[in-house]
């Protein structure tokens, strides 16, 4: 399954692993999620670490060599843009790289991207949704029904 994970879920996986939202990043480690990626979602990813002060931890270390590695993960080079988010268009990046990759959701703590609730066909949900719901695009559209 494709997702496009949102800064905020990947940098409190860091803050607290063992937290929600470091289970989902836990199932990408794992080969159980794809990561899909832009580049503009990768430099947000290491802005917000070093911002937080936590370039140094261990975790940090870990998360980058699977980025260089590019386990798991669909890098897309191009996007198109699009404006879902009046709000904060900031965040639209997110749904862009979704769009892209054809993600089958995109996990996020930001209100803004909540509300949407889904673009495209591609659900937008917390990271305690996407693990509640599980990782099968089907049970989880039967679930929301």
């Amino acid at each position: 399954m494709n997702v496009v994970i949102d800064t905020n879920v990947f940098v409190s996986s860091i803050l607290n692993p063992v937290g929600t939202p470091g289970k989902v990043i836990d199932l990408w480690k794992e080969g159980r999620v794809i990561l899909c990626l832009s580049q503009e979602i990768l430099n947000e990813y290491l802005e917000v670490i070093a911002r937080f002060g936590i370039s140094d931890d261990p975790a940090v270390a870990d998360l980058l060599k699977i980025f260089e590695g590019r386990c798991n993960q669909v890098y897309v080079a191009r996007t198109v843009a699009l404006s879902a988010i009046e709000d904060d268009p900031h965040d639209n990046k997110f749904i862009e790289c979704a769009v892209a990759a054809e993600a089958h959701a995109i996990i996020s703590g930001d209100r803004h991207l909540l509300k949407l609730r889904e673009f495209q066909g591609i659900r937008i949900v917390t990271p305690a949704a996407f693990i509640r719901e599980g990782m099968d695009p089907v049970a989880a559209e039967t679930a929301r029904k």
